[in-house]
């Protein structure tokens, strides 16, 4: 299974925040220190918002942080959100699959998909961010100036 661009971001967004420590990076800022464009970190970061995760403050001494929610966070509910419930084919799609009705392959492919996002749930960041994550993340994820 491989993983949305946005999932892929959510993830790291987090992981960065959690290492950030007092420090607030803007989104801007962000994006420039993970090398995607902007209009794609804001919209994971909204949508971080929006579970919670995440909060923003704007204008000056603004920035992005991580919440209490966001370092306890379980990985696999981050996953789940920003991947959706659909399955890992598409089987109703512009052209349905004729053997639909009686596939066994989706089923199997469904529990998977569970079994991975199960292997996921009692991951939190503040796992994912532990040494010797966290302070190599830390060396590399310093905040860089955007013009």
């Amino acid at each position: 299974m491989r993983l949305l661009r946005s999932t892929d971001l959510a993830l790291r967004v987090l992981m960065r925040l959690a290492v950030e420590g007092e420090s607030t990076p803007t989104t801007r800022e962000v994006a420039a220190a993970m090398e995607v464009p902007y209009t794609h970190a804001a919209k994971v970061v909204a949508g971080l918002q929006h579970m919670g995760l995440v909060s923003a403050r704007r204008g000056r001494g603004g920035g992005l942080a991580l919440s209490e929610e966001g370092r306890t966070a379980s990985v696999g509910a981050v996953v789940r959100a920003f991947e959706g419930d659909g399955d890992v084919v598409d089987c109703e799609g512009a052209t349905p699959c004729p053997l639909a009705s009686g596939c066994r392959l989706r089923g199997a492919l469904r529990r998977a998909q569970e079994a991975f996002f199960a292997s996921l749930d009692p991951v939190t960041v503040a796992d994912v961010v532990a040494s010797p994550t966290g302070p190599l993340l830390l060396g590399i994820s310093r905040t860089v100036p955007v013009d």
